[in-house]
């Protein structure tokens, strides 16, 4: 059992990890009765936290935003990730967040513990980041984005495609994906009754949110898997699927999850699932790998491409 003043302690960081929470699932992490919870929340009131109650069988309790910023309690590992986090948001993918970064990383690192500092400290004097060159992503954008995630909110927004052109979009978001150098939006396109992959940087403007909505079964039950093969393969003209003698892991550090899907096949083979634009690139592109392979599905004209590049190297060797 906890005493008051952890209680409420314990019960704030509930409510900040969580969007809606009902009385007895909290009075059950607590070890308490739902009574006690009602008192507890009573207490947050009145040191100012805008604690929000829904009646009812099936009601419970949101934290809900105040005219101030409550202060938000974090473990070990989070106030470290937070802090370095900051600490690097100026050279990421997102764009507008660099003096506030510095800001709040200044009032973060005056209130971290003793202990943390030296974890905190080692890891910036051990990181050096390089400015992007890739497109970035406005924060409010993201922010809207993912608000509407949690919440099950459509959105609406104008959205430029490859070719540029501009079209309208009404959505359902399911989740965003961030593949380390780009963000893309899965969602549920309602015009086309089908799920899309949207670049966010793509996106004109703010979304704008509408009515809440029932989720959706997702589109497969590991998102950035999909995400990766969509990006991969499914984008493509020509698709291919190679059998290659490398280790899973040891060929993902070669092949990020936006040039091909890798898939284990036992310790010392996996399976790539690619695609390309134009083939003549292809076999130049493989030889990169380092790897031998075995084409398992090839689009018609990949293989004569394959075997002239072999007899291309081998003339060139041939004189040796």
């Amino acid at each position: 059992m906890y005493g008051t003043a952890e209680r409420l302690l314990r019960l704030l960081s509930l409510l900040q990890a969580r969007r809606d929470w009902p009385g007895a699932d909290l009075a059950a992490r607590l070890e308490v009765d739902v009574r006690t919870i009602r008192r507890d929340v009573e207490r947050l009131r009145s040191l100012g936290y805008p604690v929000h109650a829904t009646p009812g069988v099936a009601g419970g309790y949101r934290l809900g935003a105040g005219a101030a910023l409550p202060p938000l309690l974090l473990d070990d590992d989070e106030a470290v990730a937070v802090a370095v986090g900051l600490r690097t948001a100026a050279s990421g993918t997102v764009t507008g967040v660099e003096e506030t970064s510095v800001r709040a990383l200044a009032k973060l690192e005056q209130v971290l513990p003793a202990r943390l500092r030296p974890r905190v400290g080692a890891l910036q004097a051990a990181t050096v980041s390089l400015p992007g060159t890739g497109p970035t992503v406005d924060a409010s954008v993201l922010t809207a984005i993912a608000a509407a995630c949690r919440d099950h909110e459509r959105l609406r927004f104008g959205y430029g495609d490859r070719s540029g052109a501009s079209t309208q979009r009404s959505v359902e978001p399911l989740r965003l994906v961030h593949t380390g150098r780009r963000w893309y939006l899965v969602a549920y396109d309602l015009d086309r009754a089908d799920w899309r992959t949207f670049r966010v940087d793509r996106i004109a403007g703010t979304p704008v949110p509408g009515f809440r909505f029932t989720p959706r079964e997702p589109p497969a039950p590991d998102l950035a898997e999909y995400v990766s093969r969509r990006l991969s393969t499914e984008a493509y003209p020509h698709r291919l699927v190679l059998r290659v003698a490398a280790p899973a892991a040891e060929l993902a550090r070669r092949v990020p999850p936006t040039s091909g899907v890798v898939e284990e096949i036992d310790e010392h083979s996996c399976r790539v699932r690619t695609g390309a634009n134009n083939l003549d690139a292809v076999p130049y592109h493989l030889a990169q790998w380092g790897y031998d392979f075995v084409v398992e599905e090839a689009p018609p004209g990949l293989v004569d491409r394959l075997r002239e590049a072999a007899e291309r190297f081998t003339r060139a060797v041939g004189w040796v």
